[in-house]
């Protein structure tokens, strides 16, 4: 693609979700959302990949209608309470339904079956994007939805944080199991939203680390299914030996990254008596936490099932910058003693 053309592109994937930041408008909310799908399009085909080209359709056709139900549903609070502001959206019929069309935008449960499809039909890069900065912007958008009744955010939330364990389980495809893991992790955040939005936000950072490092180790070993992870120890030895780390990070092991949000999330839903609740959340991350193993199990106690030119790649140096991973992993794997100054940081 023309560098000029992908600059662009890239400029009005930030200008989209710049403006449904900055805006107190649902129409001005929703303008941005197109911009931001209609700007994310040409970089999904631009494989010309026929596998490529049904996941821009398939992402477009969800987008579309989950900005129609969206513009619906804000018509509706306008014409029941006259009122167009986002942080006015106090008609139980409309909240429901603008949560439902956020819900699809970024995937959550039971609305979440494009998700791995689009996903696995992208390069890693454009699924890096969608699975990181195409959710900043609904989001943004269902912080500031307070429902009057809390019951669908905590359906919705372990709804995802099941389906995205046990959808995973049976994947050997890398970026259908990136994709249940986002469904999983966004589970947990829609269950805490309503009680603590700076938790929903720290989660949503550590997440958006964990899921970059993770796209990036698969970019740097060329791997999309597992049995190309095996052969990475071949191409760059010492990333392979982070690689776990940074899962049982995703997984939400201790002394990583990934455990603060989990257990902090775990406290504030017992402290809202939801026990029960936070048990069963508790039980799901684990069925997270055996495909993560899996991963792990293949990248560093397995030998490629191939013969020794297989087993083997030609190493050529990667022509990919290493800093930025670098970074990454160096968080993903070590902020967890951070966790009082982040939470400082979070309520002031």
């Amino acid at each position: 693609m023309n560098p000029y053309i992908s600059a662009t592109l890239l400029f009005s994937l930030g200008l989209g979700t710049t403006i449904t930041f900055a805006s107190s408008h649902w129409l001005l909310a929703w303008m941005g959302l197109e911009i931001n799908t209609l700007a994310i399009l040409p970089l999904m085909a631009q494989q010309h990949h026929p596998r490529a080209v049904e996941a821009t359709t398939k992402y477009f056709l969800t987008q579309a209608t989950a900005a129609a139900t969206l513009l619906f549903a804000s018509t509706t609070n306008a014409w029941l309470t006259g009122q167009w502001d986002i942080l006015h959206m106090s008609h139980p019929l409309a909240a429901t339904m603008a949560i439902l069309a956020l819900s699809l935008k970024v995937g959550l449960a039971p609305l979440h079956t494009w998700l791995p499809e689009v996903l696995q039909g992208l390069d890693l890069i454009t699924g890096l994007i969608l699975s990181t900065w195409q959710k900043l912007a609904p989001f943004a958008l269902l912080l500031q939805i307070q429902p009057t009744t809390p019951t669908i955010l905590i359906i919705l939330g372990v709804t995802s944080t099941l389906v995205g364990g046990w959808g995973g389980l049976n994947q050997t495809q890398l970026r259908k199991i990136m994709a249940y893991s986002s469904t999983a992790h966004l589970g947990w955040m829609i269950l805490v939203l309503q009680f603590s939005p700076s938790l929903t936000l720290l989660t949503l950072l550590t997440y958006l680390i964990m899921t970059s490092s993770t796209f990036l180790v698969f970019k740097l070993n060329k791997s999309t299914n597992i049995n190309m992870l095996a052969t990475s120890w071949a191409k760059a030895p010492a990333l392979t030996t982070l690689t776990p780390l940074i899962l049982l990070s995703l997984g939400g092991l201790p002394p990583l990254t990934g455990f603060m949000p989990k257990w902090l999330i775990l406290q504030e839903l017992t402290k809202q008596d939801l026990a029960p609740i936070a048990t069963l959340t508790a039980l799901t991350a684990l069925l997270s936490l055996y495909f993560y193993l899996r991963l792990t199990y293949a990248m560093t106690l397995t030998m490629s099932p191939n013969n020794v030119t297989g087993t083997t790649p030609w190493r050529l140096p990667s022509l990919q910058s290493t800093l930025p991973l670098a970074i990454l992993i160096l968080a993903t794997i070590s902020l967890l003693p951070l966790t009082p100054t982040m939470l400082t940081l979070l309520t002031l």
